[in-house]
């Protein structure tokens, strides 16, 4: 975990941009990325210059050519700040655009580089600060520039391009990732999930990277990742390397458009947050999902693609809003029932309508589903996540120390530690995945009035396969009587929007 001595000298990093003129914490995050990529072109030239002198052999694919040393961190830190500027902005950044021999996914994405640090005095204090943090532990890396990215998040502006670091853990964690999986996620964004699945592997299978066919599948060929924002690829990739992954496979791709056709059956595990808003041109969507679900909803749209991604017995943690749950337009109702029917839906968790603010309230449910083109489909399990560990207003405070928050409860080594029962009424997340493994077992049995519960895949297909909980849920007579008014205001609240979202489908159907 970072630490604060760590946190403050990142925190003056950015003040510095801000105090500087640049406010737009998109551009902050991309500047401090340019600058660590160089830095550690720098530390990788560095690296290589002493095996060489240790084996007595040549430099093997130098970074820097002779004539090219001013360009590298370790020279240009000591310039005079104007120097410095002119020749970062006129030198070192057409090197980097140029940069591309090793076929890197960070130097193919820096193609796109530009400098705007304005003024001398700005750089100077930057690249001193920069240079003062550690960067030779991984562990550190991530979470300094995780750190980074929360601030996109706080900052309010490009919010949306994050999903909570304990939510998507806790999909990690119910997916369980091997060292042999194949895993993409489509919308990637600042590619939380990879990472997260990537700490997973090495956590859960230290001998990942002690054999040379594991580990080259592990840096080369495991991660996928797809956007169509370049300034999200290059922070993504950036957050990737950090986190000690070589070459992940991140590429610029509309992911639902028809130039992405050739991408069937490639994964067996698909990690996303897709986009919930939005809607295509008929002509610019891909055929091939079309043919899934005729819709322009870019979240029904995305289902079809995870399905079309995944190889059969490949399976899938995504996030959807919960008008795909009950929406009732003939493409939700035809969507849900290929879960249902054709393929094999393991769960429906149903999670607080705050975990997105302050950016925004809308409700969303997490699906768990597994392909097989083929059904399989037994029972479904349910879960109603009331608390996540964080306060539900737009605040997003913290209701528990730091070691009893998240999916499983860490201390500050990283190592895992006992979760207080007492603690589980403001965070539900350890309780749902101790509950996950017992789904085919204790779970069978739970009363619909409890916070999980199964349902038989009959019963659903009888509901015109609405997944909503509150269609399968039972409520206890004590419990509707005695339940605290702040659970009912809450409860009608996303009854409010479940109608709302519940209306705007029938117009969509009717127009």
């Amino acid at each position: 975990m970072i630490t604060g001595e760590l946190k403050s000298k990142v925190d003056k990093i950015w003040d510095a941009f801000w105090s500087g003129g640049i406010a737009n914490p998109l551009e902050v995050i991309e500047q401090i990325t340019y600058l660590l990529f160089i830095r550690r072109l720098d530390d990788l030239q560095t690296l290589a210059e002493a095996k060489a002198n240790r084996t007595g052999k040549p430099i093997e694919n130098p970074i820097f050519q002779p004539g090219q040393y001013e360009l590298r961190w370790s020279r240009f830190k000591e310039l005079e700040p104007g120097v410095m500027l002119n020749v970062i902005g006129e030198q070192v950044f057409p090197f980097l655009r140029e940069l591309g021999g090793d076929g890197s996914t960070y130097s193919h994405h820096m193609k796109d580089a530009r400098f705007t640090i304005p003024t001398p005095a700005l750089l100077s204090r930057v690249v001193d600060l920069l240079d003062d943090i550690p960067m030779h532990d991984r562990d550190t890396n991530g979470d300094l520039y995780e750190y980074m990215l929360g601030k996109i998040a706080t900052a309010g502006t490009n919010g949306q391009f994050r999903t909570p670091r304990h939510i998507i853990q806790l999909m990690v964690e119910l997916t369980a990732p091997s060292p042999t999986d194949e895993i993409c996620d489509p919308a990637a964004g600042t590619c939380g999930f990879l990472i997260s699945a990537a700490e997973h592997v090495r956590r859960e299978h230290p001998s990942v990277l002690a054999d040379a066919q594991q580990r080259r599948h592990f840096h080369h060929s495991m991660f996928h990742g797809y956007d169509f924002d370049s300034t999200m690829l290059r922070i993504g990739s950036m957050n990737m390397l950090l986190h000690g992954v070589e070459a992940p496979d991140i590429r610029y791709r509309d992911a639902l458009s028809e130039a992405s056709a050739d991408e069937e059956g490639l994964y067996t595990l698909i990690l996303a947050n897709p986009p919930f808003k939005g809607s295509l041109d008929y002509e610019t969507t891909s055929k091939e999902l079309q043919r899934v679900v005729k819709t322009k909803k870019t979240e029904l749209l995305f289902l079809a693609l995870f399905l079309r991604l995944l190889k059969p017995g490949g399976r899938a943690a995504v996030i959807v809003p919960d008008g795909v749950i009950f929406g009732v337009s003939k493409a939700h109702r035809e969507l849900r029932r290929i879960l249902v029917e054709e393929q094999k839906l393991e769960a429906v968790i149903n999670l607080p309508p705050g975990v997105f603010r302050p950016y925004s309230g809308v409700s969303t449910a997490i699906l768990i589903f597994t392909k097989t083109n083929s059904g399989g489909t037994d029972n479904v399990w349910f879960y109603d996540v009331q608390a996540d560990g964080w306060s539900l207003d737009d605040k997003r405070n913290p209701l528990l120390p730091e070691d009893q928050l998240g999916a499983m409860a860490v201390d500050e080594a990283g190592k895992r530690v006992a979760f207080k029962a007492e603690n589980h009424e403001k965070n539900n997340l350890p309780d749902l995945l101790s509950r996950w493994s017992q789904r085919d077992s204790n779970e069978q049995d739970r009363a619909r009035t409890e916070q999980s519960f199964t349902v038989p895949r009959a019963e659903i297909a009888s509901q015109d396969y609405d997944l909503s909980l509150n269609r399968h849920r039972e409520v206890a007579h004590d419990e509707a009587q005695h339940r605290p008014p702040l659970e009912i205001i809450n409860e009608l609240e996303k009854l409010e929007t479940e109608i709302q979202q519940g209306l705007a489908s029938l117009r969509s159907l009717l127009a």
